[in-house]
């Protein structure tokens, strides 16, 4: 496979350097990516970067995954308007941990020789005093140099025009530097020769290959794909808000797969080539099923599966998939039945919620006390109220039709705990008994 052919009909290619698609076809080539551990999960901004070692990989080339214990302690300026919080290293262990458990989804660390490695620059930076870093790497490239970088010149103009909240620190500005000698040390110790990343990432993984060639003399490459935005054009970061985690306990399966499941229809045909592995051919076909009955989601659904597996599990997507269909009108009370709780309360986070004590739960004398008075007017302001609408058909209680308005309160609590009442089409509620 050519990797250079794949990413740019799988529109991930964005530039590289001359004589890097020469470099890849004279053999396996070794290629880095670097993760700054400033948070305990990447998010899908990180995992569109993920899929250019994927990529590489499937083209028979090696892998390496950097996980910035050291660069994390700084924080990289590229696409940044503000300084980053800086971490403690407990916390950035932590992170670190976190991180290559996600990593090891994607890379095959077992294929042999160019089986993927994951490596931390903090092993080859805590031994260096800064004196040290000054005469080995510093004096190598000019502030002139470094300046002219775009990541630094946007914050540096901040900083003139008076925002001081907006400029550059000297740690950030430093953090070229550091990147630069990750792929020098990389280069001497690990054989890498290529650096990918997205394409804010540019700047940095220049300096690296500049770094590579004053020092040693060598050739280096760098190859940067599309940087992946959000619908308002603003990149997926960590320190950005709104993100898609791939940490469940930050991002639940279920709003995972409800991410994708809600892309549009122009989105979905351009994500489906950078998240999944399916072919040309495969997604060719999809796309067309898709514009025969877009109101099918054909192309929504084969991402949110495709992506939902693999950062998850089957399972998890089966379980998301399930959760839809109760908001859509397919699930019954089998299906909410085998609904996990933290599946339910992901599907009704947004939905009103009432509380309701076990003991005036027990006591309650119809189906119209309960969703008037018991719940504190919150469902339903008066019994009459819902006696009319439990009448006219619009009131169902754990997906179940109630057919009287005084009949008894004798339904299965979901969990041994909730009821999910809906009123008319679309109102729902969530009962919590305690």
């Amino acid at each position: 496979m050519n990797l250079i052919e794949e990413l740019r009909w799988r529109g991930m290619l964005h530039d590289f350097m001359p004589g890097t698609e020469e470099q890849l076809a004279s053999g396996m080539t070794t290629g880095y990516i670097g993760f700054d551990p400033t948070a305990q999960s990447l998010h899908i901004g990180n995992l569109a970067t993920i899929m250019l070692l994927v990529q590489l990989q499937r083209a028979g080339h090696k892998p390496v995954a950097l996980v910035g214990g050291a660069t994390g302690m700084i924080g990289d300026p590229s696409g940044k308007s503000a300084e980053r919080n800086l971490l403690s290293e407990e916390a950035l262990a932590a992170n670190q941990e976190g991180i290559r458990k996600q990593l090891e989804k994607f890379l095959d660390f077992n294929s042999g020789a160019n089986s993927a490695e994951i490596v931390n620059n903090y092993d080859w930076f805590k031994e260096f005093s800064f004196l040290g870093f000054l005469r080995e790497v510093g004096k190598h490239l000019t502030v002139n140099y470094m300046m002219a970088k775009d990541s630094v010149k946007k914050r540096i103009s901040a900083d003139e025009e008076g925002d001081r909240t907006e400029g550059l620190s000297f740690t950030e500005f430093s953090y070229q530097l550091i990147q630069g000698y990750d792929f020098y040390h990389l280069y001497k110790h690990k054989n890498v020769r290529l650096q990918m990343g997205a394409s804010d990432q540019w700047g940095n993984i220049t300096s690296g290959t500049e770094l590579i060639r004053r020092i040693d003399g060598g050739k280096a490459y760098a190859l940067v794909g599309k940087l992946v935005t959000k619908a308002d054009g603003t990149k997926f970061g960590k320190s950005e808000g709104g993100n898609v985690w791939l940490d469940p306990n930050l991002t639940s399966p279920y709003k995972f797969y409800q991410f994708w499941l809600n892309l549009s229809d122009e989105e979905a045909e351009k994500l489906i080539k950078v998240y999944t592995l399916l072919s040309e051919a495969e997604i060719t076909a999809i796309t067309a099923e898709h514009k025969q009955a877009p109101h099918l989601r054909v192309l929504q659904k084969a991402l949110a599966k495709d992506v939902t597996i693999r950062v998850h599990s089957e399972d998890e997507y089966q379980a998301a998939v399930d959760a839809s269909e109760i908001l859509f009108g397919k699930g019954d009370l089998q299906t909410l039945q085998g609904l996990r709780e933290d599946v339910l309360l992901s599907v009704f986070e947004g939905v009103p919620q009432v509380q309701v004590a076990r003991a005036d739960y027990e006591q309650v004398a119809s189906v119209s006390d309960l969703l008037s008075e018991a719940t504190g007017s919150q469902i339903f302001a008066s019994k009459g109220e819902a006696k009319k609408m439990i009448k006219n058909g619009g009131v169902s209680v754990n997906r179940q039709k109630v057919l009287g308005p005084d009949d008894a309160v004798a339904f299965d609590l979901l969990q041994h705990k909730y009821l999910v009442v809906q009123k008319g089409k679309k109102n729902y509620y969530l009962i919590a008994v305690i």
